[in-house]
């Protein structure tokens, strides 16, 4: 029950700062075209020139491959927790009536 009561005043309070946020405009800037909402890398005239500042740019001294497999990697475990935790909540579920 407390924890209904903690998500729907935080889905509210989501909600509020939302339009409040929009209420005032914040975000916006003046100076573009565009406003709020619009994707800046597609509109953004300057933006070739901020990502192209060696200034701005990450290089990595890692491969690539690396950055690979340590993804798949990530996303193998992830799965194999998400099997274990369904396997958990199957077997304690097991025999149970749902409807009460």
């Amino acid at each position: 029950m407390i924890f209904r009561v903690v998500t729907v005043l935080t889905a509210v309070a989501i909600v509020c700062i939302a339009v409040w946020i929009m209420t005032l405009q914040m975000g916006l800037d003046d100076q573009m075209e565009f406003g709020a909402g619009a994707y800046y890398y597609t509109d953004n005239p300057q933006l070739q020139e901020e990502v192209s500042r060696a200034k701005h740019s990450f290089y990595s001294g890692i491969p690539t491959w690396i950055h690979i497999v340590l993804f798949l990697a990530w996303g193998w475990l992830m799965w194999r927790l998400w099997v274990w935790v369904d396997g958990k909540i199957n077997k304690n579920d097991h025999g149970k009536d749902n409807n009460a």
